[in-house]
This record gives C-alpha cells, structure tokens and sequence, in this order.
C-alpha cells in the first residue's frame, strides 16, 4: 500500500455506531457489500488487538431520555421503535460483538454527548479512532466534529459508512471530513492492521 496508515494497534479503539438491525436495513439497500466490509473491518481489528467499542441507541419504555423540543428524536418517541431489548435495538448478527467487548447506549445522535465513551478511553490510553457508522450525517457527523475537538486521531473509513442522502455522504466523506480526518476505504484500514 502507498500511504500505510500505520496505525498505534496500543493506542487505536474501532467504533462500530449505530449498526442495529431497525437501522441497517435503510443504508445496506444502497450501500452493497456495507455489512460484509464492516464485518471485516471489525475481523481485522479484532486480530490486531484492537480495542472494540460499540455505539447503540436506545431508549427505555417511555421515552423520558427524549425532550420535545429535539426535533430528531421527538419523532422516534412516537413510533416506538428503538426500545431497549426489543429486536430492531439490537446490534445487527454480521458485527455483533463479543461479550468482552464494550457496547455503549446512547439517547442522542453523536457517540459521546450521552455515554461514558471519553472516559472509557481515556482510560484505555486511546488516542486514535477508526470509524464506522450509520448514518454518515449523523452519529459518524456528530462524533467526528466532537472527536477532533477533543484532539482524537481520527479515521472514518468512508464504505463502512452510510447514508439516506447519498450526495451528503459524498459531501462529508469527500469535502468535510478530510479537514479533521482521514478518510480511507475498509480494504486500507485491513491492508494496515494485517
């Protein structure tokens, strides 16, 4: 590979965000292939000692994490979907995690607003992120622009990606991200970590 990544397997942690079966079904229709690249991202990074978190979003019966003021959120609160424990919360089959793995649930779009993921790894010694997640425009959004701040390493890996808007994936993977991450392919980030 030309630009190795050459990534600090000691210091790097995978987010896998948002990859739950009522998610999944909305990007891997125009996404081809999304699972089966996330699924051997994760296989890598699992080989090379990766530290492995998960991001979920779920809500308790009830909804009383959701205000109604937020105008995503609101509307999940009346359909009843995401609902911790039901099925279409749970983390999809072709990247479900280990039970040593760490599964973080969040009640707001970005993986740290609403999870102890800063002080998990801060406590890892992680300074590098490699990120997957559905959708681009808003937990892999929301978690980049938070990440950066916070002077993270940054790794998107653009076809573990997804959105419902193809032409904002486009966007952000190719004009917004670049500024505050690289943005590679699965392959890259596989080729690296062998």
């Amino acid at each position: 590979m030309a630009n190795p990544l050459a990534l600090d397997r000691q210091h790097t942690a995978l987010l896998i965000m948002d990859y739950q079966n009522g998610i999944v079904p909305m990007a891997a229709e125009k996404y081809p292939g999304l699972l089966e690249r996330a699924a051997a991202v994760l296989d890598a990074a699992r080989t090379a000692g990766l530290c492995i978190i998960y991001i979920v979003v779920q809500f308790r019966q009830g909804y009383p994490e959701v205000s109604p003021r937020n105008r995503a959120f609101a509307t999940i609160s009346t359909t009843g979907r995401m609902l911790a424990g039901s099925p279409e919360a749970e983390i999809h089959a072709q990247v479900a995690p280990r039970p040593e793995e760490i599964v973080l649930t969040k009640h707001r779009v970005g993986a740290f607003s609403t999870t102890p993921l800063e002080t998990i790894l801060r406590a890892q010694d992680i300074t590098s992120l490699i990120l997957c997640g559905i959708s681009t425009s808003g937990v892999v959004l929301s978690t980049v622009r938070w990440a950066a701040d916070m002077d993270y390493d940054l790794i998107v890996v653009e076809d573990c990606c997804a959105d419902s808007d193809e032409e904002v994936h486009r966007v952000l993977t190719q004009k917004l991200f670049p500024r505050q991450a690289r943005v590679v392919s699965a392959e890259e980030v596989i080729e690296d970590l062998k």
